[in-house]
């Protein structure tokens, strides 16, 4: 069947939607900014598969930029965390710092290797990327570490947070990590139509972490607006 954009181009509206209205309302910048970071690279894969699919024969350098958007998530979102945790986290920072840093090393050889993704296929609602062996197994060891650490960190970060406030944001990233992942690997292990496809799997699922990241932003914004609430007195 013919690949049909649909979801892909709402998920994306949805995203952009969520990081704009995000970063123009109250809350700590810095948590604000990294959430509409992670948005936006959502929404960018989104936009770059639409754009593959609609000729992948003629797709160049875009399967590559694909995976150069998704490659940045698993960093930001693990920076994401260590900024909500209190106490501060030395090596929570550690540890994302460290996989930005791997990031870097990883979009550049992306970005030289001709080679990294070798075609694309799109069906229905996803794309179907080959990726010649042994290089995508270090792309893919990095990825899933990356998810790895984002469940182990939040999860702890949930357990022992000393804010309530930042112990809630903490568990929205934690429970939208396991409610994309989860679902990604039963879909692309279990239906064919998916079987290959987990990258294409798993950015649309991420729509289910969007919805995390939206109440994550809407729950960071109250405190701010209770703040900006007058309190009327009541006398009598």
């Amino acid at each position: 069947m013919d690949y049909s954009p649909g979801l892909a181009i709402a998920t994306a509206l949805f995203e952009i939607a969520v990081a704009v209205w995000a970063l123009r309302g109250p809350g700590i910048r810095s948590i604000i900014r990294t959430t509409a970071g992670i948005l936006a690279l959502l929404a960018a894969y989104q936009i770059i598969e639409v754009s593959i699919c609609a000729n992948s024969a003629a797709a160049g350098f875009l399967p590559r930029l694909a995976f150069i958007a998704v490659t940045w998530l698993p960093p930001l979102a693990l920076l994401l965390i260590a900024k909500l945790q209190r106490p501060r986290s030395r090596m929570a920072y550690g540890n994302a710092y460290s996989m930005l840093a791997a990031a870097i090393g990883i979009v550049i050889w992306i970005a030289l290797d001709r080679g990294f993704v070798s075609s694309s296929v799109c069906s229905v609602l996803f794309a179907h990327y080959t990726n010649p062996m042994p290089r995508f197994m270090v792309y893919s060891g990095f990825y899933w570490l990356g998810l790895l650490g984002m469940i182990v960190h939040s999860g702890y970060g949930v357990k022992t947070c000393q804010d309530p406030h930042r112990r809630r944001l903490l568990f929205q990233v934690f429970a939208g990590t396991l409610a994309f992942v989860l679902p990604s690997l039963v879909l692309s292990r279990y239906m064919p139509p998916a079987e290959g496809s987990l990258p294409s799997v798993m950015c649309h699922f991420a729509l289910i972490f969007a919805l995390f990241l939206t109440r994550l932003v809407y729950l960071e914004r109250q405190p701010a607006e209770d703040e900006q609430t007058p309190v009327i007195a009541q006398t009598g």
